[in-house]
């Protein structure tokens, strides 16, 4: 089982929206998303997933964004009500995060709101909680429990464990990218059951920090998970080459998906996100660098999805 952990801005939820509207992810692909804010946007994907029968995880104390502050004072009761009625959903996996609250959050999932264990997805990333899961979840543990690689928690979580890791190597600008041009991402989803786990999480292309809003960037940087011969996953990094200002952004992506496509000739990727970054290349056309994100996030899940589905 793969478990892609984004955060739930706006082209994050995009491309997970996607994925579900054009079928491009089976039943071994469960998103979770970590909210940062409610909108229109995070209610359509969730529905999305309930309506297409996919399963979806939801946390609801993220750590990061105004999604708690932002949604307790929420004027709209639509926006409200519905985003409360698709997290009772069927295959909508309610999720929390462990941490210093956790001991009235967790009672409040369980006995206020009537979730339970079997239907939870726990996040356990920082020793100082791990008391918590035993204080709550002694006879009856979590559908699913995400813990680091460490020794610590493999030892203390033993059933329904999933590795959650950030296997994307972030630089601090884009252009950095174009001295590396690919480097390795990935064998959990070669070795996770031979490791213990019954799945493993990732936060794709875009990494596990966190920042607040976006920034003109000076260069375009594409990044595209492929398999390598030995079937690990490797990502590949398509940059620009005019990066000495912040001008002409469309015309920077075109240098730099002009390098995809060259090297897709080769490679024969076949995803729904590849298949459009040759439709933009083809037409000319700019998407915006949100929507960038979006296909790079779309390939890689579905292209991991598509592995699954071949081995298991």
């Amino acid at each position: 089982m793969y478990f892609p952990y984004l955060r739930g801005r706006q082209y994050e939820l995009l491309a997970l929206r996607e994925l579900a509207q054009n079928d491009l992810i089976g039943s071994k692909v469960t998103p979770i998303i970590e909210p940062v804010k409610p909108s229109a946007t995070l209610t359509k994907t969730i529905i999305e997933y309930v309506h297409k029968n996919k399963e979806i995880a939801f946390i609801t104390n993220p750590l990061v964004g105004n999604f708690s502050a932002d949604f307790n004072a929420l004027k709209e009761e639509k926006v409200r009500d519905s985003l409360i009625s698709s997290l009772r959903k069927e295959n909508v996996i309610v999720s929390h995060i462990l941490n210093q609250n956790s001991c009235f959050q967790i009672p409040r999932l369980l006995f206020e709101q009537g979730f339970s264990n079997e239907k939870l997805l726990l996040i356990c990333e920082d020793k100082d909680y791990i008391n918590y899961f035993f204080e709550f979840f002694q006879e009856e543990v979590p559908r699913y429990c995400l813990i680091p690689e460490e020794s610590t928690f493999r030892r203390k979580i033993k059933h329904n464990k999933v590795l959650v890791a950030d296997r994307f190597t972030k630089q601090e600008r884009n252009a950095d990218y174009s001295s590396i041009d690919e480097s390795p991402f990935s064998e959990d989803h070669l070795y996770f059951k031979e490791d213990g786990f019954i799945g493993f999480s990732d936060y794709s292309i875009v990494g596990k920090r966190y920042f607040e809003s976006g920034f003109a960037p000076y260069a375009v940087a594409i990044h595209i998970v492929f398999l390598a011969e030995d079937n690990s996953l490797r990502i590949k990094h398509f940059v620009s080459d005019s990066n000495d200002d912040f001008n002409d952004p469309a015309g920077k992506f075109y240098e730099a998906v002009k390098k995809l496509a060259e090297w897709q000739e080769e490679m024969k990727l076949d995803t729904f996100g590849i298949s459009e970054f040759l439709r933009h290349f083809k037409n000319g056309t700019y998407p915006g660098l949100g929507t960038v994100k979006k296909l790079s996030i779309m390939h890689h899940i579905e292209l991991v999805s598509k592995f699954l589905d071949g081995v298991e």
